[in-house]
């Protein structure tokens, strides 16, 4: 791609899988701010915007939260510091990883029951 792209919010949405009012409601809660603006105030996109949309989806499939990526994106307004930013992103990761691994084993246990449980309506409803 070239690092003079334009592209409009409809195909920056096609492109990303994502709808036109999600891009916007990232650009109105902050996460996407280096939005460029033509005649008439209609949107332009660029390369560096379809990065950061990436990386948005990407860090909300492992499970971040918007505020937490608010958080990331103050971090940085106010630090200027990958290294900063990116030790709060390991942290973040951490805690979703061990609430993942809490919960993997509840649902474990919830399966074990389940099959106890079929089995002693199995039972009941078999002839002996």
């Amino acid at each position: 791609m070239k690092n003079d792209m334009e592209l409009k919010i409809g195909e920056l949405a096609r492109r990303l899988n994502m709808s036109t009012r999600t891009i916007r409601y990232y650009e109105e809660i902050g996460l996407l701010n280096s939005i460029k603006r033509v005649e008439g105030g209609r949107r332009i996109y660029t390369e560096a915007d379809l990065r950061r949309l990436k990386l948005i989806k990407r860090l909300k499939a492992l499970g971040l939260t918007l505020s937490e990526m608010q958080e990331l994106e103050a971090l940085w307004s106010i630090e200027k510091s990958n290294e900063k930013v990116l030790r709060r992103l390991l942290e973040l990761l951490d805690n979703h990883s061990s609430r993942l691994e809490e919960r993997i084993k509840e649902l474990l246990t919830l399966k074990k029951e389940i099959e106890e449980y079929k089995a002693r309506i199995q039972k009941k409803i078999s002839p002996p």
